[in-house]
């Protein structure tokens, strides 16, 4: 294709200021329209205040068993709500600046305001005398919101969602959080960490089902055991409100309805794109459940529109969306890009953490595939064990006869950075003989990588 000269991207989330930004670094002239706040829901009210959040938590639960590490922590060990919301905002607020301070300084002319389009290349600013913009190609980057719940209407009282969730003013004494997703389940950690009486409801048969049944399991039981209620196969609607509290029918599969009373509910039950008012219907690009079909590269129906990030469907999650837009944006510049896709890591930060990348085994196993499974526990580690914190496991899944990685599924201590070694040998088409034969350091968390890959394989030494 014809490298295209000037570019207006619509959504300053993770997919479009990066996006922004390489196509300034590519010679494109680059316009941003965001109607809200840039680093859009991930940086703002997403990834990062819920991470500085559960960092809080995390530390908190290390004080209260600091006497195992030989230290002595004064009784009455608590958390300061107020201060460790304010921090959180505090983070987002300083990496808000960080994404405007990069945009101005690669010359991208940032907009604000809410984008309509009006054809293919034409982009109108609603309740703007501006003229309509025009440009070679148009990146639609505006990301997801919410879905709606009819039997759990969200008033910001005693019903949130997770904007509400990340700036409460005091601590639920007891809180229900719909959907045993990653946000849920983040959400239910934390509050649970400053003390909150937790449950959490999930309609399908286990939390996080997009992941390994044996992660799944593994958190399951470990929630349990620090007193989170976990009710799967069970869905949830509002009976009544009260001034107080909030009334919640739970109902279990082939169990009669049982009504209990919370102080707060948070509803964690899917997002949908932001596909609405933004004049798609003047164009032939194609939207799906809300979300905008794409091609390679991040091309849609239309032509001259592209899409990228979580408006484009699952896996909504911010690097995905900042890779697809990196790719469509070269793409448009004329550089060869391959049309294979990464893979990609999914991450949940609760305690403990689960990390996986590939295939699950129930997915591996399907069409007959033979496979190898290897499984490693961090009380088996030497570092897990120094740093007092040895629950989880690691699990590598192998095509026997090729060698192939298929998939990783990680439970414990930091899995969410040691993840990335395995997307990358994934990327790199490593085998089995490959992690056998690599140096791990000693003594680290990643040489229980190793030894599981060893356990596949029946040479596994520390177990």
């Amino acid at each position: 294709m014809t490298p295209v000269k000037s570019l207006i991207v619509i959504g300053g989330g993770p997919a479009g200021y990066v996006a922004a930004i390489r196509a300034s670094q590519l010679g494109i002239k680059t316009r941003l329209i965001e109607r809200e706040d840039l680093g859009g829901i991930c940086l703002n009210w997403g990834c990062i205040p819920t991470k500085a959040l559960l960092h809080a938590g995390n530390v908190l639960a290390q004080l209260r068993t600091a006497d195992t590490l030989g230290i002595v922590v004064p009784d009455g060990v608590h958390a300061d709500l107020p201060r460790v919301v304010q921090r959180s905002r505090d983070v987002a607020a300083r990496l808000k600046q960080g994404v405007r301070h990069l945009l101005k300084k690669h010359k991208v002319e940032v907009i604000q305001g809410q984008a309509r389009l009006n054809g293919a290349g034409i982009v109108e600013i609603n309740g703007s005398d501006a003229p309509a913009l025009r440009a070679d190609a148009i990146l639609v980057a505006t990301g997801a919101r919410p879905r709606p719940n009819d039997g759990l209407p969200v008033d910001g009282d005693r019903i949130w969602n997770y904007r509400h969730a990340l700036t409460p003013t005091t601590l639920p004494a007891s809180l229900l959080v719909v959907g045993a997703g990653a946000i849920g389940m983040e959400f239910a950690s934390f509050y649970a960490e400053l003390g909150s009486r937790v449950t959490i409801v999930e309609t399908q048969d286990r939390v996080l089902p997009v992941e390994d049944a044996e992660s799944s399991q593994w958190v399951e039981q470990a929630f349990r055991a620090r007193g989170i209620t976990v009710l799967t196969r069970t869905s949830a609607r509002l009976d009544s409100r009260a001034d107080d509290a909030v009334r919640i029918t739970l109902q279990a599969k082939d169990q009669p309805a049982k009504t209990h009373e919370f102080d707060r509910v948070l509803v964690c039950t899917g997002v949908i794109g932001n596909s609405d008012d933004l004049g798609l219907e003047t164009t032939r690009v194609v939207t799906h459940h809300g979300c905008i079909q794409v091609h390679e590269y991040g091309r849609t129906d239309e032509p001259r529109i592209y899409a990228a990030g979580d408006i484009c469907g699952a896996p909504m999650l911010a690097h995905k969306a900042s890779h697809e837009a990196i790719r469509c944006v070269e793409h448009l510049a004329g550089i060869a890009v391959s049309p294979a896709t990464a893979p990609v890591p999914n991450c949940t930060y609760c305690r403990p953490q689960i990390a996986s990348v590939g295939l699950t085994e129930a997915r591996a196993r399907e069409g007959g595939r033979a496979i190898s499974v290897g499984r490693f526990p961090f009380h088996g580690n030497g570092k897990a064990l120094a740093i007092n914190d040895a629950e989880g496991f690691i699990k590598t899944i192998f095509d026997t006869q090729s060698g192939e990685l298929l998939g990783a599924h990680l439970v414990g201590p930091d899995v969410t950075e040691l993840v990335h070694g395995m997307s990358l040998a994934q990327s790199l088409e490593a085998t089995e003989e490959d992690f056998m034969n690599h140096i791990f350091a000693h003594p680290t968390l990643s040489e229980a990588i190793g030894e599981s890959v060893l356990q596949a394989y029946g040479r596994a030494i520390h177990i």
